[in-house]
């Protein structure tokens, strides 16, 4: 069994057995026929991956690795705020008729800011501790931006990463380990979608700085299934998971900014049907 799929498995169960339900109360998002979308939720959800053992794909359902990993650059490479630079339609619905979503995501990414060493942006900073400084405890991310709040087309859900370097006693490799924070998640959409995404940022990272991949800590202030998904869930629920893929990334890339989706690859990565059509609360 997936690991990946044992702690999706037991994450939905408990939401949907234990969480909370938002119906009957005001909220902001609605469905495309303007019905109010109401949610079963768990607040705090922390789950943990090894990514030493297994690379966390699920196997209930495919995760678009290559879409994944171009969503992730767009925000962490490319810096961008515009579709038109993604090769995906997933963020049509937030973006205006220029194609930005405003001062969000990869805007803020990209925004350089003052240290002592010199004007980097967040990006840079990380990378510059990571090489130079990687027992620092300071080494993190923010993209939820207060005074450009007005300005994103949609606040930030994934918005700071930690990393944090430890020594093992049996490695000469530093290891590299990550914490993603989310406010909030729509499990069944973007769980295990954003789990590959930084968890392959995770391996980037590791490798340009000449790490080994650790831990990789998914905090979720808010995981909620919504109304309309729990039939799906519950359909994948009751599928036999399968064995973990393999993971495959370029050994030849040393530099973060010549990764590309073609640098990553999940090896013998078998799974039960895409569950097509899902409903998507705006």
């Amino acid at each position: 069994m997936s690991y990946a799929d044992q702690v999706f498995i037991e994450m939905c169960r408990d939401i949907i057995d234990n969480g909370t339900s938002t119906e009957g109360e005001k909220v902001r998002p609605v469905w495309e026929d303007g019905t109010p979308a109401y949610t079963i939720k768990k607040f705090g959800v922390v789950n943990r991956y090894d990514l030493r053992k297994e690379f966390p794909a699920l196997t209930l359902r495919k995760t678009g690795i290559k879409n994944c990993v171009d969503e992730l650059l767009w925000i962490w490479q490319k810096k961008s705020n515009n579709i038109h630079d993604l090769n995906s339609h997933i963020w049509d619905s937030w973006a205006d008729e220029e194609g930005s979503i405003g001062k969000a995501y990869g805007y803020q990414m990209g925004v350089k800011h003052a240290y002592k060493e010199g004007m980097m942006d967040q990006v840079d900073r990380v990378i510059y501790d990571l090489k130079n400084n990687p027992y620092s405890r300071r080494i993190m991310t923010n993209i939820y931006v207060h005074q450009d709040l007005h300005e994103m087309n949609l606040y930030p859900c994934a918005y700071s990463m930690t990393f944090n370097v430890t020594k093992e006693h049996d490695s000469d490799r530093l290891t590299l380990n990550a914490i993603l924070n989310q406010r909030s998640q729509d499990v069944l959409t973007a769980n295990n979608w954003n789990v590959c995404q930084y968890a392959v940022l995770v391996h980037m990272l590791a490798q340009v700085c000449d790490m080994q991949v650790g831990e990789f800590v998914h905090v979720i202030a808010d995981a909620h299934i919504y109304d309309r998904h729990i039939p799906l869930i519950e359909e994948m629920l009751k599928r036999e998971p399968l064995p973990a893929p393999k993971f495959w990334m370029n050994p030849e890339i040393k530099d973060f900014y010549e990764f590309t989706p073609e640098d990553v690859k999940l090896i013998d990565y078998e799974t039960h049907p895409q569950i097509r059509n899902i409903p998507v609360a705006i």
